[in-house]
């Protein structure tokens, strides 16, 4: 029992410490990102174009651009009045550059790769950078700058070093001829750790209202048989429809945390409206008596969400249901052959008298590179800076 309670005052403690006693102490963390992804070739599905550019703040996306339409635009109502057309016009020449030099670059990467050009490759680079806020203290966490070929990671930006990361062999020249030009990662160091902050934080002024708001999670507790074990259950905690996507679940028993050893997650996924959801579930008895609970925290609760599973288990009567259908089926089977042996042995005639000759008729029932970047343009978020562009100076030979 002093565990109990020992284990339930330290996971409030944890609460405490990571939100705060009020908003004004709560630390926030907030990010910044743009991703581009360009095919080798288009493909004739719906809504997947060669290429595509999106700006996510705090997981929401702001603008987006794609080849088809090659028209940058505003994806929150905020982005739209806030920003100027000439923003737009210039992003939109931005992206088109962009768009030109990755359908250079992919067919350089399938050569170096010695890939063929019958499959469909993908490259894509994500750079932005994220920050933490306490009050009005606002301080850079980190920054990330990254290029990826076929969903592998081809190259990155260690910030710290300010230096780029080859994980992989084709990637080595092109990590060696930036490095050897120490002025374009001192840009990228300070893009990183300036630039984008200034932006990120433009950007949630602009949208404060909106994104300060946030969607307070949904909780549900539920059982099912397991799969592997009909011994066993199944028991998953699912909170879902919250916005921003840092939250804390535990699974108890008797209001105790088990261990994440213990528990299966889905991590952190989005949903259709730009909310959140995370289940986590654990393997248990199927005749536990135990008291369980979902306990979640989340910066829109004023306090945790606790909500305690009824002990029912929805399909595990499932044999039970398939028994008594057996049964009705063999009650009725039964009660057929009868009739039948009635019929045949005379002491049941069911008649239809004809008029013709009075006979008795019986019915039967129916029933990335060395070119890795463009050119040096103007991205639209000002004149002088280079906000999507952080390293458009950057020229690799072939």
């Amino acid at each position: 029992m002093g565990t109990s309670v020992a284990t339930a005052s330290f996971a409030l403690l944890c609460v405490f410490l990571l939100y705060g006693t009020s908003s004004s102490l709560q630390t926030e963390k907030h990010s910044l990102y743009y991703i581009y992804t360009a095919l080798s070739k288009p493909v004739d599905l719906p809504g997947i174009y060669q290429f595509t550019a999106m700006g996510l703040l705090d997981d929401r996306e702001i603008d987006y651009y794609n080849s088809h339409d090659q028209r940058k635009i505003p994806k929150q109502h905020w982005m739209k009045e806030k920003m100027q057309e000439d923003y737009w016009e210039k992003g939109t020449q931005s992206r088109k550059s962009k768009e030109q030099w990755f359908n250079v670059n992919v067919d350089i990467l399938m050569k170096r790769m010695r890939h063929n050009e019958s499959d469909v490759h993908v490259l894509q680079w994500r750079h932005g950078c994220e920050i933490e806020k306490q009050g009005d203290e606002v301080k850079f966490s980190k920054g990330i700058d990254e290029y990826s070929y076929n969903g592998e990671n081809f190259l990155s930006f260690d910030d710290k070093e300010s230096q780029w990361v080859a994980p992989v062999d084709a990637a080595v020249p092109t990590k060696k001829k930036w490095d050897n030009v120490p002025i374009l990662n001192q840009y990228t160091k300070g893009y990183l750790e300036k630039e984008c902050v200034d932006w990120l934080n433009k950007f949630r002024d602009y949208g404060d209202e909106e994104l300060r708001k946030g969607s307070l999670p949904e909780v549900h507790v539920f059982a099912k048989r397991s799969t592997k074990d009909k011994t066993k259950l199944k028991l998953t905690c699912l909170a879902t429809g919250f916005y921003p996507k840092d939250v804390i679940l535990s699974i108890r028993k008797y209001r105790t945390s088990l261990s994440e050893d213990e528990i299966e997650s889905s991590g952190v996924r989005p949903n259709h409206d730009e909310t959140f959801q995370l289940r986590k579930s654990v393997i248990i008895p199927k005749d536990e008596k135990a008291e369980y609970d979902c306990f979640v925290f989340h910066r829109t609760l004023k306090e945790p969400v606790i909500t305690r599973w009824d002990g029912m288990c929805p399909d595990c009567g499932g044999s039970l249901v398939i028994g008594i259908a057996i049964g009705a089926v063999l009650v009725i089977v039964l009660v057929a052959a009868v009739c039948l042996y009635l019929y045949k042995t005379d002491r049941l005639i069911c008649r239809n008298q004809s008029k013709t000759n009075g006979a008795v008729q019986g019915k039967p029932a129916n029933g990335v590179i060395e070119n890795l970047l463009p050119g040096h343009t103007s991205n639209g978020h000002a004149p002088t800076t280079a906000m999507e562009d952080p390293m458009e100076c950057k020229v690799l030979s072939n």
